[in-house]
């Protein structure tokens, strides 16, 4: 099989906020959207229900990474939330191990959730992780 149509080879993920990179992740869940769906029965019709789509929504994304310097990117984009509330767009893509790109995902009005920095714990020698999580209104091309 190509390593072009290889599906198991997507390591790791790259968040770009207006253009400007927050680095590369190895972890990213939440990329879901779900349409609410609204029943109505219909008048003297008893063996149908009309479904009809109401509203669709969309869950937050998580992407995890060990620390890295692009952390400080990540707390300057949180930090300014403080100053004002803009929505920026944003893209995910995942890559491969040699960098071409799987898939891409658009997003409308990100903003950030949370962030979870690791525990320095000497007790415990494990790699140092961050967690970040985003919301946003949907996607986009």
């Amino acid at each position: 099989m190509s390593a072009d149509l290889d599906p198991g080879s997507t390591i790791f993920f790259t968040l770009t906020i207006d253009g400007e990179s927050l680095g590369y992740f190895n972890g990213c869940e939440g990329l879901s959207s779900t349409v609410e769906i609204e029943h109505r029965q219909e008048g003297g019709n008893n063996g149908f229900v009309w479904q009809l789509p109401s509203r669709v929504t969309f869950s937050t994304i998580r992407l995890t990474r060990p620390l890295t310097p692009d952390t400080t990117k990540v707390a300057k984009w949180i930090s300014s939330i403080t100053t004002g509330v803009t929505r920026p767009t944003a893209q995910i893509a995942a890559l491969r191990a040699d960098g071409s790109e799987v898939a891409r995902w658009g997003l409308i009005d990100v903003l950030p959730v949370s962030w979870q920095g690791p525990s320095l714990d000497p007790a415990n020698p494990s790699v140092a992780t961050e967690v970040l999580e985003i919301t946003h209104h949907g996607f986009t091309d």
